[in-house]
């Protein structure tokens, strides 16, 4: 199971697709809500995983959700 940040579906959507590289702009056109809705959000989602930005939001996340070494999948 992954650990549980606190970040609802909406965050986590939010999130997959800040790390996919898009901008806040893209991420409204795609999920058809605001600039302003996406940073609300953006800013949620750094609160709730102790980042201080885009950057490091990503990295906690994907520190998040990796597998560690040595884990068999199958």
């Amino acid at each position: 199971p992954r650990p549980d940040p606190g970040l609802t579906a909406r965050e986590a959507e939010i999130l997959e697709l800040i790390a996919a590289g898009l901008t806040n702009r893209e991420i409204a056109r795609r999920l058809v809500i605001t600039e302003k809705t996406v940073k609300n959000h953006a800013h949620q989602i750094y609160k709730r995983l102790g980042a201080d930005g885009r950057e490091h939001a990503v990295a906690r996340w994907l520190e998040l959700n990796s597998v560690p070494d040595g884990t068999d999948l199958t």
